[in-house]
């Protein structure tokens, strides 16, 4: 069929969606999904390194970045990457996890209201607060009373009940305060562990002021207290809470300690500076746009040898765009892939394509 369009924009229902083809690789998030829960991957890792895994095994870094991963390993610090949308600086911390086979990614994505708190762990109190009282309810209406207790669900709300159970028939239905905390993914990634485990912060820029001042502290110190634990540390000194991975993990005297700090690694596209004491707790990596064998292995990871053969005009029209100006690589992806499911399309339509999906990211709108 020469009409690669599903949308054609007649007005008329019509069921061209049917003949949609797969999604690109990077966008399939029913094969990752597939492929998690048979254990093999982790998905957002198989979107990025591609389902074949040849751009984490063919991948060449620069010198520069495999030093500066090293570096941040061995001195136990963070790693800072700065460099354009679209340079792979996500990607490196999935390349290395996946390599050193340090497990699944845990991803931080920073906004401009992210706080500290959201990287380290979240208390429901409120949720807390109503299961107890309606506990308290159910048990009350059992026991033949009408269910009123002014003061019930006090001690819940503040995390100061000493095992966390409810008064009445209630109380063997009661978790206990331990599944109202969930963990952070930077929470997570400071529980004691075997092997460090893989922490992206992405995009820092996008935070407020405040923000890279208050990570400070816990990425020196490697270590943060959880108060509503602590507090009633002496009477329940073990308490399980859940985990950035939703998994039940052991905190132990309200305080969680690493045994083998994390490998972070904080991204930013440069939007703004970074205070001189996060600056010094960091190893910086700056990250240049990727060269002709960084595209092909991305390429041939997400699109195979064909891909690659198919795309040889694309990829020299990216290498070949005016210096300075920014364009990130799965803008190519993209590009290359809807041209190759348009080979009976008109040489023009196909270029027209190409030039809506290749736009430089800096030019003004």
């Amino acid at each position: 069929m020469n009409d690669w369009r599903i949308y054609r924009g007649v007005g008329q229902p019509h069921d061209g969606v049917r003949r949609l083809p797969e999604p690109p690789p990077w966008r399939d998030f029913t094969r990752a999904q597939d492929g998690a829960s048979a254990g093999s991957q982790d998905p957002s890792g198989a979107r990025r390194l591609g389902v074949r895994r040849r751009r984490a095994e063919n991948y060449a870094p620069r010198p520069a970045e495999v030093d500066a991963v090293n570096a941040a390993l061995y001195l136990r610090r963070p790693l800072l990457v700065t460099g354009n949308p679209g340079t792979g600086k996500s990607t490196l911390a999935y390349a290395v996890a996946h390599e050193l086979r340090l497990g699944r990614v845990l991803r931080w994505p920073i906004v401009s209201r992210t706080t500290l708190q959201d990287g380290l762990y979240r208390y429901d109190a409120i949720g807390r607060l109503q299961d107890v009282q309606l506990e308290r309810a159910r048990g009350a209406r059992g026991a033949g009373g009408n269910g009123s207790d002014p003061g019930a669900g006090n001690d819940a709300a503040d995390g100061s009940d000493a095992d966390g159970r409810a008064d009445g028939d209630g109380a063997d239905r009661d978790p206990g305060i331990g599944a109202y905390i969930r963990l952070g993914p930077l929470g997570t990634a400071l529980l004691p562990s075997e092997l460090p485990r893989v922490l992206l912060i992405d995009e820092l820029d996008k935070s407020d002021l405040d923000l890279p001042n208050d990570l400070l502290n816990t990425l020196e110190e490697g270590e943060f207290a959880i108060p509503e634990l602590e507090r009633v540390a002496d009477r329940q000194p073990v308490v399980e809470v859940l985990s950035h991975d939703s998994g039940r993990v052991a905190v132990h005297g309200g305080r969680i300690a690493c045994t083998n700090f994390p490998l972070i690694v904080l991204t930013s596209n440069g939007e703004r500076d970074f205070p001189a004491p996060l600056l010094r707790r960091c190893v910086q990596l700056e990250l240049e746009p990727p060269g002709e064998e960084q595209l092909t292995a991305m390429v041939e990871a997400h699109l195979g040898e064909e891909g690659v053969a198919a795309g040889q005009d694309l990829i020299g029209r990216f290498l070949d765009r005016e210096p300075g100006e920014v364009m990130a690589a799965d803008q190519l992806l993209n590009a290359l892939f809807l041209t190759q499911h348009t080979p009976h399309a008109e040489r023009l339509t196909r270029e027209r394509i190409a030039d809506l999906l290749m736009q430089r990211l800096d030019r003004s709108r």
